[in-house]
């Protein structure tokens, strides 16, 4: 998660208003943009030789914050055709390097669901009325406290095509009723996640087809939490964490929710 491209570099250092540099056809925007008088610092990325509009995804960050493994993952949605917004839920700078640090920006979030809804909404916003995004056509994903986030608005009946959680707590609040999911719903776990483990997968499971929804979930077999982020490792060898990358669940979750957007919108790249 170390910021040592030259275009991770460019796109740091110019952060009034929204910065664009351009790196072959990918072309990114630092965009500062204000939620109830605090600001946020979200990552925008998209394919400049694709002309027109496209589907836009959200991209919610881990516990640790708006980082480059969401900016990353912004820019990896770009080659595949869609206009990628990496959001900010916690507000500019607020970025933790101890696990500590992290539980406090999350739990500051999720212990009002309404303020968090404001925020994901206001980013919403902000993708939504980029001049490549048809915004009619809008999806989210979410990685660790990001796929709890994508989840949570899915349960509130946010207006998206689609959702998908990866490695995210699968526990909600108030079960929704019958008819207020619309989004269609992808989960990929870890069957060896001790954060998710197997009494929530069921719960979560047992909800969705309460509340109707059209979802499927994979789990992968041994795999810990953090599976997609190439720093778990460290993590886990620093912080004592439970939680480490896997290469094939990161790769196969890649490729399913890559396949998913294609179904939600009709194609991937255009």
């Amino acid at each position: 998660m170390t910021a040592n491209t030259p275009l991770r570099a460019l796109a740091c250092a110019v952060l009034m208003g929204s910065a664009a540099t351009l790196h072959a056809e990918i072309r990114t925007e630092v965009i500062d943009y204000t939620v109830e008088g605090e600001q946020f610092t979200g990552y925008l990325a998209y394919d400049d030789s694709i002309s027109g509009e496209r589907p836009g995804v959200l991209v919610v960050h881990e516990w640790w914050g708006h980082n480059d493994f969401a900016r990353d993952r912004a820019e990896a949605l770009a080659r595949e055709g869609y206009t990628a917004f990496a959001l900010d839920m916690y507000g500019t700078g607020r970025q933790a390097d101890h696990p500590d640090d992290a539980q406090q920006f999350m739990q500051a979030v999720m212990s009002d669901m309404d303020v968090a809804e404001a925020r994901f909404r206001a980013a919403m916003e902000v993708l939504q009325n980029h001049e490549t995004v048809d915004p009619n056509r809008i999806a989210a994903q979410g990685y660790c406290f990001g796929g709890a986030v994508v989840l949570h608005m899915a349960r509130r009946g946010v207006d998206l095509a689609g959702v998908v959680s990866l490695h995210g707590a699968l526990g909600g609040g108030e079960p929704p009723e019958p008819g207020t999911i619309t989004a269609r719903i992808q989960v990929y776990t870890g069957g060896a996640d001790p954060m998710v483990p197997p009494s929530q997968v069921a719960g979560f499971v047992e909800e969705m087809q309460t509340a109707g929804a059209d979802f499927s979930l994979v789990s992968y077999p041994d795999v810990l939490h953090s599976f997609t982020s190439p720093a778990a490792d460290d993590y886990a060898e620093e912080f004592g964490m439970p939680v480490g990358y896997d290469e094939h669940a990161d790769q196969h979750s890649w490729q399913g929710l890559t396949r998913f957007y294609e179904e939600l919108f009709g194609t991937g790249r255009q």
